[in-house]
């Protein structure tokens, strides 16, 4: 075994509203789109797995994303070696969560591009961005979704958040009658048929099947402004959640709902099926929204505010209604859920839970309740609610940096959850991009005024010279109020080690493909996110990175043809030289630290990240073994061009032993008129 391979092996594995409504609803808008939005930090998927093609092999494998097939990263690797069959040889990023105290919140960086504009600035649109995860119990490779026939092992299939080795998209079966004639005994055989023939273990998966099912039955919001555009009711007498106006023929992507997706706030919990205390999967849980009216949209939030939905008491507990006064008609209960960020399950009493509450000022920790008709009281850590924040200014017809983040792409800083139980979780970032247009009221525009009654048709004509001969407007109705999205890859959240108690920490990592800035669009060349740090003495920094063996072939770069390799070493001089210092002339290494590996100094960090992790000191340690230290007998000496180190690294949690500062760049990438990917960490003293 080589050391990067330990490395991840013992981080891994140590951490242990109703139909009538007038529903204000935030969607998006564009005419004709080519690309829309691309996350770089953390590395958006766009659909992509693992393709060496320019274009993704499935734009419906996880979630609608509405962009152009070029985009999004492919998931990480963990050897220098490409295995794209073998889930144990995807890497992971994984970032320390928050603490328990308020002076204990990790930081990080999330970043992306979006084409069509935004921001108080922009008076061309109207838009906000709504950022979401999802996560789960992390488990371990053990517990990884297998191709057996038993109903355990089909449900886990079913819920167990992956990333996959197939570019496939999951399978489904409909119902063979309309949803209203399905008797029970109907549902269950085709439930048990799925479970068992339709999903499985290497394809992706985000949302449950359950979550899709029940979209399948649920009844869309007729209080929906849908324009001229008909919505088929597949023969069951109403139009289901799976269509909408942005996409009427309900194509599948995923399990995603598109209902839930085209629309936020969402009027239904979006639980992603029954409690099960060993996953604990949440339900979408909003981090910020940015955008106009932020209050007011953010009380809406599931975070903080329980919603309902219809429960039948029969095995499928969900049907069509989506009001109270429906539900009883069809012989439901109007039930509210509340969403949580986990269950604290060894907890047994209110007086523990108050306690643990106490003990933990950066959750909010209650005892009550998942459902209103559960009888079993939980102690729940609730969610943090939903940051507000304005959206960043960025032009039109253009994915590139904002004008509010000088030279950087539109960003926002995202403070990790805490989670009180201690255990790692397995999660996804979801970045929704929600653009409308002011040809119509979109907070007042509803149902009635739809088909017939729509404001706007699809390509108009208007009479523009008064002539009698119409211009026409190229409008898509579908379009024309609109909404973009792009997703992580699966990373996890792993609990603080106690030598990071009452310490702020700074996630610093690469983003960007292999390539020159035409290959890479519409994402980036290889930088270093956030290139510019600055933090105090006292605080902390998680160097990480993630990279692939995958890229399109022929790209230009350094090294082996479609492999990512990054490094970090000192620079000699400020940061618009090129020359790397030496180590006995790397004056920053002494001052530092290693806070995630406790017996390695300064000189074996610098050694480590220099190579990429393929060696892990210069001298042994506790955590660094003899064989993989710098000059070890029987072994290659690391290639110039990293070539033989892998293309990820957990990298090091550093802490400060004063002031100071520190010019840094990858010794691979960085060429010099070509790309540059260089940074800049600035440590202040800490006020007093």
């Amino acid at each position: 075994k080589q050391w990067y391979q330990r490395r991840v092996a013992i981080t891994a594995g140590d951490i242990k509203m109703a139909t009538k409504l007038k529903l204000v609803t935030i969607v998006a808008y564009i005419a004709i789109t080519y690309a829309d939005i691309f996350m770089s930090n953390p590395r958006g998927s766009n659909n992509r797995l693992n393709e060496e093609s320019n274009n993704r092999a499935n734009g419906n494998r996880l979630f609608d994303s509405q962009n152009n097939n070029k985009g999004g990263y492919n998931v990480g690797e963990r050897f220098p070696k490409k295995n794209t069959k073998d889930p144990r040889h995807q890497y992971r990023m994984q970032y320390f969560g928050s603490g328990a105290g308020e002076d204990e919140t990790s930081f990080l960086t999330v970043e992306w591009a979006n084409q069509h504009g935004c921001g108080p600035r922009n008076r061309k649109s109207t838009c906000n961005v709504v950022i979401q995860y999802m996560c789960m119990t992390n488990g371990t490779d053990a517990e990884y979704p297998t191709s057996g026939k038993t109903a355990a092992e089909g449900h886990r299939r079913a819920t167990y958040m992956r990333d996959g080795t197939s570019t496939e998209t999951q399978g489904y079966q409909k119902p063979k009658k309309k949803l209203s004639k399905e008797t029970q005994d109907a549902y269950e055989e085709r439930i048990a048929s799925i479970l068992k023939n339709d999903i499985n273990a290497d394809r992706g998966l985000h949302e449950s099947l359950q979550w899709y099912d029940m979209c399948r039955y649920r009844e869309a919001n007729g209080g929906l402004f849908r324009a001229d555009q008909q919505l088929n009711n597949d023969n069951v007498g109403y139009v289901p959640a799976f269509r909408t106006r942005q996409n009427s023929a309900g194509t599948r992507r995923g399990y995603e709902c598109p209902e839930e997706r085209d629309y936020y706030p969402y009027w239904i919990p979006t639980i992603q099926g029954q409690y099960n205390a060993d996953e604990q999967k949440t339900s979408w849980l909003d981090a910020a929204y940015l955008g106009e009216r932020c209050t007011s949209t953010v009380a809406q939030s599931f975070n903080t505010r329980d919603k309902f939905r219809c429960v039948l008491d029969i095995h499928r507990d969900y049907g069509r209604s989506i009001d109270e006064e429906s539900c009883k008609a069809e012989g439901g209960r109007w039930v509210s859920f509340t969403s949580y960020l986990e269950v604290l399950e060894d907890i047994r009493t209110e007086e523990e839970c108050m306690a643990k509450a106490a003990t933990t000022p950066r959750n909010t920790i209650v005892w009550g309740l998942l459902r209103s008709d559960a009888s079993e009281m939980k102690c729940i850590v609730k969610a943090p609610g939903p940051a507000c924040g304005t959206i960043p200014n960025t032009r039109v017809n253009h994915l590139g940096n904002s004008a509010t983040h000088a030279n950087n792409a539109s960003r926002f800083t995202w403070e990790l959850p805490h989670f009180p139980s201690g255990q790692a979780k397995r999660c996804v970032l979801r970045l929704r991009y929600n653009i409308s247009t002011s040809d119509y009221d979109v907070r007042n525009t509803f149902g009635d005024s739809n088909g017939d009654e729509s404001l706007i048709t699809n390509d108009p004509t208007e009479d523009v010279l008064e002539d009698g001969n119409g211009l026409t407007i190229a409008l898509n109705t579908a379009q024309f109020g609109r909404t973009f999205q792009d997703r992580s890859h699966v990373f996890e959240v792993l609990p603080r080690m106690p030598s990071m108690t009452g310490k702020q920490l700074y996630n610093l990592n690469v983003r960007g493909q292999r390539g020159n800035i035409v290959q890479t669009f519409p994402a980036v060349e290889y930088d270093f996110v956030p290139d510019k740090l600055t933090v105090t003495e006292d605080d902390l920094v998680h160097i990480q990175w993630t990279g692939i063996n995958t890229n399109v072939k022929d790209r230009a770069g350094e090294g082996t043809d479609q492999t990512d390799r990054h490094n970090f070493v000192e620079l000699a001089g400020d940061p618009d030289s090129s020359i790397p210092a030496v180590l006995s002339r790397a004056p920053f290494w002494e001052s530092v630290v290693s806070v995630s590996e406790p017996g390695a100094r300064g000189i074996d960090v610098a050694v480590a990240l220099a190579s990429a992790g393929y060696y892990c000191g210069k001298q042994p340690s506790e955590t660094c073994p003899a064989e993989f230290v710098l000059g070890a007998d029987g072994r290659d000496a690391l290639q110039g061009q990293l070539n033989n180190a892998p293309p990820s690294y957990f990298g090091h949690v550093i802490a400060f032993k004063g002031p100071g500062q520190v010019y840094y760049m990858c010794s691979r990438n960085n060429n010099f008129t070509n790309r540059s990917q260089k940074g800049m960490i600035y440590i202040t003293a800490t006020r007093k």
